[in-house]
């Protein structure tokens, strides 16, 4: 057998063993009901954490709500690039490859035991699969060798390939059976959802006023007035969705107050709950990006659960945390605002809340960026101030406060799009979160700015559409919007990054006009 063959097939060992260690420890972790034992969403998320802010954002750039898509394809191809490594270095350095293969899963195995949601089980389906990797990697280098060594004789050389690829085979369909069933059971979330498509939601003592007959403009390409719970943008630190048992679920209010709280789930849904129709954003959207969206969230205020916990003089932010270890810093006057109805939502657009946006309850604050407010499967709130804590994103290089910017975005026409000389309609939406949107403006090329029509406001927390007819000419044009945010905050021209407090800019398209 050539060298290079013998390379190839010592590396497709590795890769089995790769293949076995992961399906192994998926499959225990699935069995014991543990989602916090699974290697690689351990070491995804370990990886979220220890990359530098720039670097995320500029990954949400390119990926938008597909980063951990990304992240997964990228973890793919280090597994399969270090499988190869050990499956070499096994068949041509034994015992080293294993050794190699064992200090990997120990450093998997610090990721998954580290985690905020780990327990003193969470270790265990590494362990199985690395040793059962081990195993695999050993006996099919062995007989790999075998094989090789046989090539002078014909009729062993035959029998210790059949041997060979046998083994070969046969463990590779059980590692794809394996991995394939662990990610099909995921009993912890089916569960999960069984509870939440049972759960009814209580009415609302304060329902949504009606919006007025003018908020909705009817213009193909539009951005809904209410975004669809199953296309509203998800930005999050969690590669897995965490799986909570609302029957089990509580959240304590701690830290600088007169008195700590705990309320359980069904202590909440027995409150007089308010519905009110918020925008949110992530601070990592771009000029003209997509992670924005207006729904309606059924919950408690806040301020009403703040003031049972009492806080204290000298307090200014509450640090919420989430189930999976994230966190984030509200300023608590903000919280405590009457006029802002900031909630511990449990429903949203009608429904209790999905699970991958934080079922079974999350916050939403007006006019705060998400990552500073909209803390998913919350689980603490903890009244203290900014000079002693810090939520997750501030060390990595963001605003400790978060206000959102005023901004605008063309929905219609897409830029590029091609369009006959005439009317042509521009449409879009606007937002300024907790201040409203007092006029919307558009420019073509380099002439004057024209107001848009707004479609009625909901209220100052929700974004507003707007529409403007243009008359266009033959040629090559670029469109741009501005919005006005009240009391008199225009967006500004110069491009800003996301980083650290929001993107600024016009957003423009290009439009072909025969």
């Amino acid at each position: 057998m050539s060298t290079r063959r013998v390379t190839l097939w010592s590396a497709l060992v590795g890769v089995l063993a790769g293949a076995v260690t992961l399906a192994l420890a998926e499959g225990v972790a699935a069995l014991m009901v543990l989602p916090s034992g699974s290697p690689l969403f351990g070491v995804g998320s370990f990886v979220i954490d220890i990359v530098p802010g720039w670097f995320k954002t500029v990954v949400i750039a390119l990926f938008g709500t597909g980063d951990k898509v990304a992240l997964f394809v990228a973890l793919g191809i280090l597994v399969l690039v270090l499988a190869v490594a050990v499956g070499i270095l096994q068949y041509r350095r034994s015992p080293w490859g294993i050794v190699a293969l064992c200090v990997i899963g120990v450093l998997a195995l610090l990721a998954v035991v580290t985690r905020a949601e780990s327990n003193s089980l969470s270790g265990v389906p590494t362990l199985v699969g690395v040793a059962a990797g081990a195993i695999v990697l050993r006996i099919a280098s062995d007989r790999l060798h075998r094989w090789t060594a046989a090539t002078s004789s014909p009729s062993r050389a035959a029998v210790t390939r059949r041997g060979f690829l046998v083994m070969f085979g046969a463990t590779a369909a059980g590692a794809l059976v394996i991995g394939i069933g662990a990610r099909a059971m995921n009993a912890g979330t089916a569960a999960a959802n069984s509870v939440r498509e049972a759960l009814k939601l209580p009415a609302p003592a304060v329902p949504e006023a009606a919006f007025p007959a003018g908020a909705a403009l009817d213009i193909p390409g539009i951005s809904p007035l209410i975004s669809a719970n199953d296309t509203f943008y998800r930005i999050d630190t969690a590669l897995q969705v965490p799986v909570v048992d609302a029957a089990t679920w509580t959240l304590r209010i701690t830290g600088m107050v007169e008195r700590e709280v705990t309320i359980t789930f069904e202590e909440l849904l027995k409150l007089p709950l308010v519905e009110r129709t918020v925008t949110l954003m992530c601070v990592s959207n771009e000029v003209g990006g997509t992670l924005v969206g207006n729904a309606t969230w059924l919950g408690y205020p806040l301020r009403e659960l703040l003031a049972q916990a009492g806080p204290l003089a000298g307090a200014d932010m509450v640090l919420s945390t989430s189930i999976d270890g994230f966190t984030a810093g509200s300023p608590l006057d903000v919280l405590l605002e009457e006029d802002r109805q900031s909630l511990l939502a449990v429903g949203m657009n009608g429904v209790p809340l999905p699970i991958e946006h934080g079922f079974p309850a999350r916050l939403v604050v007006p006019g705060l960026y998400g990552y500073v407010s909209a803390t998913k499967w919350v689980t603490e709130l903890k009244v203290t101030t900014f000079a002693k804590d810090m939520g997750y994103w501030t060390p990595r290089g963001w605003s400790a406060l978060g206000p959102v910017k005023t901004s605008s975005r063309i929905d219609v026409p897409r830029s590029g799009d091609a369009a006959p000389a005439g009317p042509i309609t521009v449409a879009g939406v606007a937002w300024a979160q907790h201040r409203g949107i007092e006029g919307v403006e558009v420019r073509v090329d380099d002439g004057e700015w024209m107001p848009a029509t707004l479609a009625d406001a909901i209220s100052i927390d929700t974004w507003r559409q707007w529409v403007y007819e243009w008359d266009a000419t033959s040629g090559s044009h670029t469109v741009a919007v501005r919005a006005t945010g009240a009391p008199d905050d225009t967006q500004r021209e110069n491009r800003v990054p996301p980083a650290p407090d929001g993107s600024e800019g016009y957003h423009t398209i290009t439009v072909r006009v025969a």
